[in-house]
Order: C-alpha cells, then structure tokens, then sequence
C-alpha cells in the first residue's frame, strides 16, 4: 500500500524496541488536524513561529502524510505539486519521538508517492544545518542559489532527481486505478465495489 510504512523505530520510551512506525496518507478531516497538531507544536510552539506563516494558506492544495509512532501522532510531511517537480516540505516531529526514525520514514512515503504520480524532481528548502539528512534521499543544495530567511531561519534550495516508478499512475492505467482514494492505488477502493454491487442488482 503506498504512503503506508511499517517498521521497527528507535524511541525513547520504555518499550521503543517494539515501537510501531505507520506513515498514511492523510485523507480524513482528523488525519489532517493531528498533523496540524504537530505542526504547531513543532514551529509554532519550538520555533516561536507565528500562526501564519505556519499554516500559509498551502495547506488545501497539498497532500499531507501523516506518521505515528504506536498509534500516536507524531509526525507530518506535506507534498506541493508543480508542473515538472514536487515540493516536499512541512516536515515535522515531535520532540519526544526524534529518536525515532519517523523522519526518515516520511520523507521516503512522500518521495515513492512523488515517483508513483509520475514526478521525476523534487524541490525543497532546508536549514542550513539539516541538509546532510536531505542528501541522504539525494537532495543537493542548487549551485549559485544564495541561502535566504524567512520565519527567522535561514534555508537554501535543494533539489533532487527521482527515479521512475515501475507502477506510474497515469493515462492508460485501469480506470478503477485512478478513482481509488489518493495513494491507496492498488487496493479497491468504494467505486470498485459498486461494480460488485451492481453485478448482484442485476443477477
């Protein structure tokens, strides 16, 4: 299922060697509102960021990944799309988690769900001193672009080239494919079985 991942995490709590990472695709209301939960009490309460410039009028023309750590919310990421090229951005944990690889897992749902859409470059804008956790995807600083600021950081541009998913979504695939809910492309989805339904009205 993609956008879903499943794996053992580093946390600090008393039982993180059991600890359960799940990334989804954020597609109900209270989905998107945990991780605006974390948004908030990442930039907002840690980085003293006003309202907003967090929740900058983006946030309904994007796709949201949301990540817990045994059924907790406690992190996010959020995906812009442009012709040629996604914006990955809004990464965020909780404090308490960081330990985890919860970063890791979202960063990697939100690229192989850029990569299923057909993307082949990402974008992005990083802090000066996170950029070597970018590289590890592939991301690389935009030679000749200087670092600028806003929300009182500093950032610079990165970009990265993706490779060709196996299993692009795009004209030509199953009609069924394309109607299934956002990123659960290959599991049936509601409209699938009112095919089945109406296979019974008609038997």
């Amino acid at each position: 299922m993609l956008g879903t991942t499943e794996e053992k995490g580093r946390g600090d709590t008393p039982a993180s060697d059991r600890d359960v990472i799940n990334v989804r695709v954020a597609r109900t209301f209270d989905d998107v509102l945990k991780g605006f939960s974390v948004r908030a009490a990442t930039y907002m309460s840690e980085q003293l960021c006003p309202f907003d410039e967090e929740f900058d009028g983006n946030d309904f023309c994007a796709a949201h990944f949301l990540g817990e750590i045994n059924g907790e919310p406690a992190g996010c990421i959020r995906v812009r799309f442009f012709a040629d090229f996604v914006k990955i951005e809004r990464l965020a944990v909780r404090q308490e988690f960081r330990t985890s690889k919860l970063a890791f897992a979202l960063v990697r749902a939100a690229l192989n769900y850029s990569r299923r859409k057909g993307y082949r470059r990402a974008y992005g804008h990083s802090r000066t001193d996170l950029t070597r956790f970018w590289g590890l995807f592939g991301f690389r600083a935009i030679a000749g672009r200087p670092a600028f600021v806003f929300s009182d950081v500093e950032y610079v541009e990165l970009h990265a080239e993706l490779s060709q998913a196996a299993d692009v979504v795009e004209i030509g695939s199953d009609p069924y494919v394309l109607i299934r809910p956002e990123g659960d492309w290959d599991q049936p989805g509601p409209l699938d079985k009112s095919v089945a339904r109406l296979a019974r009205e008609r038997s």
